[in-house]
Parts: structure tokens; sequence; C-alpha cells
């Protein structure tokens, strides 16, 4: 009977080319990494965290070739040659706040922010198809990201408030 030795097994791995947040990046990765653990752990792009690791809570959401998907059930092998925004991209950290942004920091939507990068993303993509949002449909776009400290009243608040800013008709 022969027993492997664990040190010496190799795991097979790859070269991707990706654009990460605007900047180029050429990296290896294991074939069997998924795109959160590669964008923590290789690129220290924190920002994009890890709850589930099945796709449920949102937390590692970020933006592949303008579709927001979970990252923590993605193969980082699938995204070569694509653009990736995680959460760290949706802001320039010299220029103010977007309008999403300002108006869920004022409207103190966050407490924790671990779920911050569903959150953002999710309401993002809603006001771009539907500028003007009910309450229902700004809850309707949350399923899927799971908040547990705030109950969600504030986000809701916030993201209307970013709305009614976008929609307003300049005086």
């Amino acid at each position: 009977m022969s027993t492997s030795d664990p040190e010496r097994e190799t795991v097979p791995s790859r070269h991707l080319d990706l654009t990460v947040n605007g900047r180029r990046e050429r990296i290896e990765v294991e074939d069997r990494a998924v795109l959160a653990d590669v964008l923590r752990d290789q690129l220290h792009l924190t920002g994009t965290h890890i709850g589930c690791r099945n796709g449920d809570c949102g937390a590692c959401t970020v933006e592949i070739d303008g579709r927001i998907q979970k990252s923590c059930i993605v193969l980082a092998a699938t995204v070569d040659g694509c653009a990736v925004t995680t959460v760290e991209g949706l802001a320039d950290p010299d220029e103010p706040l977007p309008a999403l942004q300002q108006a869920l920091w004022e409207a103190d939507a966050f407490q924790c922010g671990f779920c911050l990068p569903g959150h953002l993303f999710s309401l993002r993509v809603l006001l771009d198809e539907t500028p003007d949002p009910t309450e229902e449909e700004v809850r309707e776009a949350l399923v899927g990201n799971l908040c547990r400290c705030t109950g969600y009243v504030n986000i809701v608040k916030g993201a209307l408030a970013a709305a009614a800013r976008q929609t307003a008709v300049p005086q």
C-alpha cells in the first residue's frame, strides 16, 4: 500500500491576465482558487469580504465585465482577460464620494461594513436601471445581501436619498 506525501503533491495552477480596478495584473493562481481568495490574499484587496463561501451573503460581491457576481463562488481561472471591479474601485480616495456612497454615509446605513460590497454593487445596478425606485424596489434589490447589524432601514433610506439626488432637476 502506498501513501502519498502531501508536501510532494502539486496543485495545478495557471497565469491570469486581468484588469482589477483599472490596473492590469498578471498573477499565478491555483486552478481550484476562488476569486475572493485571490483578491484578498494575492492582490490584498481586503474590501472583498468572505462570509458564507457559498454565495448567500453578498459580502464578496464584485463586478466582472460589468456584471455583479459573488466572488466566493467564481473560480479565479474563469476571469482570465476580464475586468474586475472591487469595492475599493468604486470611489477615488482623492475625490468626493459618489452620490450613492455619500447618501449611505449620511443615512448612517452601515455599522460594521461587512455587508457593504453587496449592497453598494446591488444598489448601483438598481439606480442605473431604475433612477426613481420605490422602497419595495430597493428592498428587492437588496435580496441576497445579508446585513446583521442595521435591519436595512437606513440602507433603504440612503438608497432612496441617492435616487432623489440623481433625479432632482437642477434649478
